[in-house]
């Protein structure tokens, strides 16, 4: 009878690790800058041993008994820019203690952002939804692995600890894994197949650099209590086939370790790609290191090391698949990259495809369904679950035809209103500020008089409009491009559409004002008294009426009209009459005196409720008329996108904070029309 295999422990120093987590919708409302996170899901996720050029599955196991939350709840751990350690300006915040909980299989926690003037728009940028990312970094102390014949091993955190939580700007882990961090940290490893994996998962610092020495398959054991005071030499390999695979072991493991210190350095990654090919050990690569440093210092001799942008390879891809769409859906708008050329012609799958093999997922063998699963994020059979690209090229096509198609959209109100911001939802209460007091001859040893300054009111609040619509991975299939371009493009254009309709029902509407009084009413000096086509004598009525309007303290202020707004079946006429004609004057009533002096704004939503009134509007330079208002940071229309979990796709949600308001009637007048 054979005997039961006992699970060996291994115990290996690993160093902290990441993972994406996010805001939640519901934030925090008893303090301005305390803000709500969900820092882990224990969703199963993909990563890359790059030392062994194999990929594993790590589970974070939420549980009382698996996360340890005493670091967060200490009240000492850090909110880091972008997991970055290096000064204490990364400080951002810190988790408050006691916040973090574990609720239905979520691990929660709030985090309070300094209120110093560097973090102003930080916090601005979060309260507007720019910033939603966060990526919790943590330790490992016990992992246990499963195996299983035809998948990819299966590594179970049991036993972890959250360090850090940090606000980060990109939400697909590229990296795919553990983040370059000089600290690390035990960690028991339950194995029942001990392999290479395991022992290529040490961190490089811990070895020996200018020994690499390798282990020996399937035999380490934990170290003595008194190691002897030379290290063994290490077996030689067995065979060819051995000996090739432990060369490049080694050589991944110089790679890994140059480009670490040229980057620690500051360096470009062109200078540790030079060693490299060069075939530099790592103590010369080391000594070239500080070389470099040293000539690129300064005259005083301070170290000014060398700062670069580095784009990945998955962004340059994502890059030239999203123009390549763009192009696709509008190439007079869009002009094709010499990059995207390669993704000309291809469908959603090829590409799609593409982006999956650049990733090192292998999509041979895989349907249809599946592939379009992994390309939106949804697939997870057999651990293969893992952040997308194809979500945020959608999510940058899907905006840019959006925006374009809001911005096209014909909207005549914005020269005669005004545009504004607000901060919140609350009550916006614009004060109409009446005329200064009449200034009073003071004489010789006499008191200068007080006086006071009238003031009426107007109110109102923005609100919030929307709708959410998916694509599914039937889209992907049927290669449909115009469900992600088509239907943004309705939004933007049913956006603009909805604030003309909001801006132009004030008008048509004629709405109460502040004092109870309608917009346009005899009491408020701007109404014709009987209705009259366009001529000479009825826009001569109307602006003098406007310039004969008093402010609130009985003032004439002098409203001069700018505006001729008539509805579609009038444009003609209007243009007519306000364009100056090439005739000869034999006569005085031949000379048109609004000649080039009013600008004409035809709207066809008056027609809906009159055909032949017309009005004169006020610049709003000079006084009040309609104000419109954008929530602040979020002026126009804006598109959200995340993988659904009620549809099978990636839901698209467009989201206007838009209001509009008559603030002075003085800057109007009407004539019913005949």
């Amino acid at each position: 009878m054979t005997a039961a295999k006992i699970p060996k422990i291994e115990r290996k120093d690993l160093p902290l690790q990441t993972r994406l987590a996010s805001f939640e919708e519901q934030q925090a409302e008893t303090e301005d800058r305390v803000f709500n996170v969900i820092f882990t899901t224990g969703a199963i996720v993909r990563r890359y041993n790059f030392m062994a050029d194999e990929s594993y599955d790590e589970e974070l196991v939420v549980s009382p008994t698996a996360l340890r939350l005493g670091r967060l709840n200490s009240g000492a751990a850090p909110v880091l820019d972008t997991h970055s350690d290096f000064t204490l300006e990364n400080i951002k915040g810190v988790v408050m203690g006691g916040s973090a909980r574990i609720e239905n299989g979520l691990g929660y926690a709030s985090l309070k952002i300094d209120g110093g003037v560097e973090n102003e728009s930080v916090i601005r940028k979060i309260r507007d939804g720019i910033i939603r990312n966060v990526s919790v970094g943590y330790r490992v102390h016990r992992y246990e692995v499963i195996r299983s014949e035809g998948t990819v091993p299966l590594y179970r955190a049991v036993d972890w600890e959250p360090y850090e939580i940090s606000l980060v700007p990109i939400g697909a882990d590229a990296g795919a894994g553990i983040r370059s961090n000089p600290h690390t940290f035990p960690c028991e490893i339950i194995n029942p197949q001990p392999s290479k994996e395991l022992r290529l998962m040490t961190d490089i610092d811990n070895k020996p650099q200018e020994q690499d020495t390798p282990a020996t398959p399937q035999t380490e054991t934990p170290p003595a209590a008194n190691p002897p005071a030379t290290d063994p030499q290490p077996a030689a390999p067995a065979s060819t086939e051995e000996a090739r695979a432990e060369g490049a072991r080694l050589e991944r493991q110089r790679a890994a370790e140059i480009t670490k210190i040229t980057r620690s350095a500051m360096l470009p990654d062109t200078f540790a790609q030079k060693l490299v090919s060069d075939g530099t050990a790592i103590p010369q690569a080391r000594k070239l290191v500080l070389d470099e440093l040293a000539r690129k210092s300064g005259e005083n001799g301070e170290i000014r090391p060398q700062i670069s942008i580095v784009r990945d390879e998955m962004d340059s891809a994502r890059a030239m698949v999203e123009n390549a769409l763009l192009h696709r859906h509008d190439p007079k708008t869009y002009k094709l990259d010499d990059g995207a050329r390669e993704y000309r012609g291809m469908t959603l799958m090829e590409m799609g495809r593409d982006l999956l093999e650049r990733r090192g997922i292998r999509s041979r063998g895989l349907s249809k369904s599946e592939v379009a699963g992994a390309m939106l994020g949804l697939e997870m059979r057999g651990g293969f679950h893992s952040t997308s690209d194809f979500p945020l090229i959608l999510a940058n096509v899907a905006n840019k035809t959006l925006r374009a198609a809001y911005e096209a959209a014909p909207q005549t109100f914005k020269g005669f209103s005004r545009q504004t911001t607000n901060p919140d939802f609350k009550t916006i209460a614009r004060t109409q500020l009446g005329d200064a007091p009449s200034l009073e001859k003071v004489n010789e040893s006499g008191e200068f008089k007080r006086g006071t300054v009238s003031e009426a009111r107007e109110q109102y609040a923005l609100a919030t409009y929307g709708k959410v619509v998916a694509v599914t991975r039937q889209t992907i299939i049927n290669d449909d491009l115009g469900a992600f371009t088509r239907l943004p493009e309705m939004f933007g254009r049913a956006a603009a559409d909805l604030e003309s309709d909001t801006v132009w029902g004030i008008i048509t509407s004629n709405p109460n004002m502040g004092d109870g009084v309608a917009l346009f009413h005899a009491t408020h000096g701007n109404l014709a008294g009987a209705g009259a086509v366009i001529s000479v004598a009825t826009l001569g009525d109307a602006r003098a009426g406007m310039r004969k309007q008093k402010g609130l303290n009985g003032r004439f202020i002098n409203v001069m009209a700018k505006y001729l707004i008539v509805p579609a079946a009038i444009e003609t006429v209007a243009e007519q009459f306000v364009t100056q004609t090439n005739i000869v004057y034999t006569k005085n009533t031949d000379y048109n005196p609004f000649a080039n002096k009013l600008q004409v704004i035809a709207e066809p939503r008056l027609d809906a409720a009159s055909a032949i009134s017309w009005y004169l509007a006020a610049d709003p330079a000079q006084i009040d008329t309609i104000e419109y208002a954008y929530l602040e940071g979020q002026q126009g229309v804006y598109l959200e996108s995340r993988v659904g979990f009620d549809v099978d796709g990636v839901e698209l949600k467009a989201r206007l904070d838009f209001a509009a308001k008559a603030i002075d009637h003085r800057g109007f007048w009407k004539n019913p029309g005949a």
